[in-house]
């Protein structure tokens, strides 16, 4: 099988867990012995259209213009595009490399009007992995106001999103209901957790404490983006809590808009107990968690919608307790505590959050016990297998009318 996957980042350039993966699921797809590639959006090609391979990936990069670490109206602008731009590069690749499905992700939001093109150019179907209710989060943010001319502008977008998607897999139940009133898209709808892949490889340990001079310490990590959507001044009071806490130090690495916000609290409390870095890249990231000792992570308390932070698959992973907090009735709580993986409070419980962090800090069985427990977690219900063959049998299933998809995926069956 042939498959087309759209994302709006990706390696080598990317740190964001979105692009780790769908890379994973790229190797994932072509070890069980389809064929994909990935269009993802340059915004420092040299030329229009460039193809290449990534660790094993075949890669279609087309040239964008700026929409990271750029300002909000510059990125809606050049990412509303998207679509625009990337058919007039690959307009003839496409033409001339058919694909029997495609699967893309959102965040971005502006991929419908291509992903409309490409069905109706192949007869085939696509799936969405949605991962942001946007523009939804923003507007429970106060970041834009409802009904006002930038929310019908994305609602517009999304709304070409979802119609043209035959499939869309949010990342968590409750999110389901929210499109209960939305009949045209709900059907399409079933969970797809987020997913990684467990690898028993050996990461190195011991480096980034050393060069930090944390080596007494247990470190409280965060790795991600440091935006508005995160509510990271809820970390920022768990430091100043504790701060007399000779044990425990703080350590966010990353990049958004609330980074100035937290060098600047920094500051104003002599937060000796607080280190900020500048992103890195996807090994160089890896090797720093396996380091530390506890995972961190905050969504925004006004949040309607629910959201599963890439970051907790990588807290998993290397076997990282988790600590956080979430918008009231996020099933991650649920799941997390439940699954003893970590401790997960509303947003706004200072006092439990400061309490499980105490806990974590001065028992080091229990972060090992945790941390245990998460990657028990992973390898249930996130691991990379478990989403592609959820993809893979959702186009199977549904299939019986598109005798190409069915002929080709008979014959590989039959190989």
């Amino acid at each position: 099988m042939k498959f087309l996957f759209l994302v709006d980042d990706f390696l080598p350039h990317s740190t964001k867990v979105a692009a780790k993966m769908m890379h994973e699921l790229a190797l994932e797809f072509n070890a069980k012995g389809h064929e994909v590639t990935v269009l993802t959006p340059y915004t420092n090609l040299e030329t229009k259209i460039k193809e290449t391979t990534v660790e094993g990936v075949k890669v279609l990069f087309f040239k964008s213009g700026e929409f990271k670490n750029t300002s909000k109206v510059k990125r809606a602008i050049n990412e509303s595009l998207f679509s625009f731009v990337a058919w007039q590069a690959a307009k003839k690749y496409f033409r001339n490399h058919p694909n029997d499905a495609i699967v893309y992700y959102s965040p971005s939001i502006f991929w419908g009007h291509l992903i409309g093109k490409l069905k109706k150019l192949w007869n085939v179907k696509s799936y969405l992995i949605l991962r942001d209710i946007f523009p939804q989060w923003a507007v429970d943010n106060g970041l834009i106001k409802k009904k006002s001319p930038i929310h019908s502008f994305f609602k517009y977008f999304e709304s070409i999103n979802y119609r043209n998607a035959n499939f869309i897999g949010v990342m968590s139940p409750s999110n389901i209901l929210l499109f209960e009133k939305r009949k045209e898209y709900f059907d399409k709808c079933e969970v797809l957790f987020n997913w990684s892949k467990i690898e028993e490889g050996s990461v190195s340990k011991g480096v980034f404490r050393r060069k930090l001079k944390l080596e007494e310490k247990v470190v409280l990590f965060y790795g991600g983006n440091i935006g508005q959507a995160q509510n990271m001044m809820n970390l920022v009071r768990l430091a100043k809590r504790l701060k007399s806490n000779k044990k425990a130090h703080f350590l966010f690495v990353g990049q958004g808009d609330e980074v100035d916000l937290i060098l600047k609290e920094k500051e104003k409390y002599q937060l000796d107990n607080l280190t900020y870095l500048p992103p890195v890249d996807q090994k160089t990231y890896f090797q720093m968690l396996n380091d530390f000792d506890i995972g961190m992570f905050s969504l925004h308390p006004g949040h309607s919608t629910n959201n599963f932070p890439g970051k907790l698959l990588g807290y998993m992973k290397l076997s990282k307790p988790i600590l956080g907090s979430v918008n009231a009735n996020n099933d991650l709580k649920q799941i997390v505590n439940e699954g003893r993986g970590g401790f997960v409070f509303n947003s706004g419980e200072d006092d439990k959050l400061y309490k499980a962090a105490v806990k974590l800090i001065e028992s080091r069985s229990l972060r090992l016990k945790l941390g245990n427990n998460g990657k028990k977690m992973l390898a249930k219900y996130f691991s990379v297998e478990q989403a592609c063959r959820q993809i893979e049998n959702k186009f199977y299933d549904s299939s019986k009318e598109n005798t190409r998809f069915n002929q080709n995926l008979a014959n590989r069956k039959l190989l």
